[in-house]
């Protein structure tokens, strides 16, 4: 049976439930947020979509091998960050002592290196919340694979 009311009010609020997800990872340096709030904010945004149009229509907007590769890129643009600070000779993430600059205190681009970051860690922990929910609604279980 399909849900009509259900899938109405996820039409209307999916887009905002994602635009807020983004504000709160593009903005988690300069008020409460960030990466993992934000990431979460949008990864349930999606699953939302997938319980309310079914599993295959939300497959198809976001399938596994994307998960999984914004998955690894999230991690690779987080970790790249902290390798080219040490390029720059400074510690892992680090961010002014790199000579990256940092900005006016208080604008959306005052944080140097780390709203790339925040970021990163967005698109990581939505990509693995989706990557859990379908492997757990389709029961999947790699652990036991013996090819």
């Amino acid at each position: 049976m399909e849900d009509i009311i259900v899938r109405y009010v996820t039409r209307i609020i999916l887009p905002f439930v994602q635009l807020y997800g983004l504000y709160v990872v593009l903005h988690g340096h300069l008020s409460p947020g960030g990466g993992f709030s934000g990431g979460a904010i949008i990864g349930a945004s999606m699953i939302l979509y997938a319980l309310a149009f079914n599993l295959s229509a939300g497959s198809k907007k976001l399938s596994h091998d994307v998960s999984s590769a914004l998955e690894s890129g999230g991690a690779l643009l987080f970790a790249g960050m902290g390798i080219f600070a040490i390029l720059l000779g400074t510690n892992f993430l680090g961010n002014k002592v790199a000579g990256i600059p940092i900005g006016t205190p208080g604008n959306l681009f005052s944080s140097g290196a780390i709203m790339i970051i925040t970021f990163g860690v967005g698109v990581k922990v939505a990509s693995t919340m989706i990557t859990l929910f379908y492997s757990l609604i389709e029961g999947e279980d790699h652990s036991h694979d013996h090819d």
